[in-house]
């Protein structure tokens, strides 16, 4: 797998890891709290056996005291240090709500928004943006009535994968996870 890389904007050190050179181009959000490398197998996978360019952020030391608007900011300050553009925008978890409100912000930025675990948040989904929400089955943190709600409130754009398993669904079924990304995104 590839290294993490540190990126310091005005001080503030976000970890980071950038593989693949493929002309899908994916960043993904972990979730606060969790092991660093809990998206490290999806993203792997995308990046070698699919071919994807994918730029996946984690938060900084002190994440949890970070507002969302600065978990924002550091996400697009590292898209904007890589040099990415027209984008899939996703997280997992707290990850995929940081995702949700750059996309609303960004939406010039962004190709989709995919939602691994729907926290419930009060962010209207970006107009004309495609959603894949990917929810665990016995998901209590982020619960599959989340993202029920959500793609509620864009049918005709947000569609709704499942994974058996809890929150931790992109660590235990890390392969499964990548190929709904993957045939949903339909680069292969």
């Amino acid at each position: 797998m590839t290294d993490t890389q540190i990126f310091e904007p005005d001080g503030r050190a976000i970890p980071f890891v950038d593989e693949g050179d493929g002309p899908v181009k994916l960043v993904l959000i972990q979730e606060r709290g969790l092991a660093a490398d809990i998206l490290g197998v999806v993203s792997h996978y995308l990046a070698e056996e699919a071919g994807f360019h994918v730029l996946r952020i984690g938060h900084r030391a002190d994440a949890l005291a970070a507002s969302l608007e600065e978990s924002v900011e550091d996400a697009i300050a590292v898209i904007d240090h890589v040099g990415l553009h027209d984008t899939w925008i996703g997280g997992h978890g707290f990850g995929g709500t940081v995702a949700r409100a750059a996309v609303a912000a960004h939406a010039d930025r962004a190709n989709g928004l995919l939602l691994l675990g729907v926290e419930e948040a009060d962010i209207p989904v970006a107009p004309v943006i495609p959603v894949l929400i990917i929810q665990g089955t016995d998901d209590v943190v982020t619960p599959p009535a989340n993202g029920e709600r959500l793609q509620a409130t864009v049918p005709e754009r947000a569609s709704i994968k499942t994974v058996v398993g809890d929150h931790l669904f992109p660590m235990t079924d890390p392969i499964e996870t990548a190929v709904l990304i993957e045939e949903y995104l339909d680069w292969d």
